[in-house]
């Protein structure tokens, strides 16, 4: 798997964007089906449910690491809450509030390292950007201002490990486990490396 190197070509193509929104839209699913997981988790205390709440940035983090171009991490996410939306999501129309923040949040991460690493690390920095920007959303939307601090940190604290673990981690795995199949090669530009074993 290739970790750094330029790619040629950085613009969105027709082609990246229907790849993304198709991307996004199976994540909507998941999304959507998330929700009642979510919810039944909860019933156990101690802000367990946060650490599953990774899963709502996963989308943005594998469709980077798939295209590696700039931009398709946001339409990703923000595709993906739509998806959610039309699909019935619990949470209406905030969903595109959060899929926009998130979605900001990785893409701010891939551009600080200038789209030019697809590693590990970069994987769970963007995921811990979302998780980060979720719960300053989650702050206006929700209760958790009224919490005690003790019990804000320990649900800021399982958001993080979640969003390492399943935005970070485990969509790093489903990427490589994609590349080892070829399928990738499909969807994503060039590098210099290519061009120069071809001779050009």
């Amino acid at each position: 798997m290739r970790k750094r190197g330029i790619m040629v070509g950085k613009g969105l193509k027709l082609t990246d964007i229907l790849v993304t929104i198709i991307i996004a839209l199976m994540f909507g699913v998941v999304y959507k089906l998330w929700g009642p997981l979510y919810g039944f988790v909860s019933t156990f205390g101690l802000h367990l449910e946060e650490l599953i709440y990774g899963m709502w940035f996963i989308a943005a983090v594998i469709t980077y690491l798939i295209i590696r171009k700039p931009g398709v991490a946001l339409l990703a996410e923000v595709a993906a809450a739509h998806g959610e939306l039309i699909f019935g999501g619990e949470w209406g129309v905030a969903t595109l509030i959060f899929g926009l923040g998130q979605g900001l949040a990785a893409e701010l991460i891939f551009a600080a390292f200038r789209y030019q690493r697809s590693d590990k690390l970069v994987a769970c920095l963007a995921g811990t950007a979302a998780a980060i920007t979720s719960i300053g959303i989650d702050y206006y939307y929700s209760y958790i201002g009224d919490l005690a601090l003790w019990n804000f940190l320990i649900l800021v604290g399982a958001r993080i490990i979640g969003a390492i673990l399943i935005s970070g981690v485990f969509a790093h795995l489903i990427v490589q486990a994609l590349e080892r199949t070829g399928v990738t090669n499909l969807v994503r530009p060039a590098s210099k490396e290519d061009y120069q074993a071809l001779g050009l």
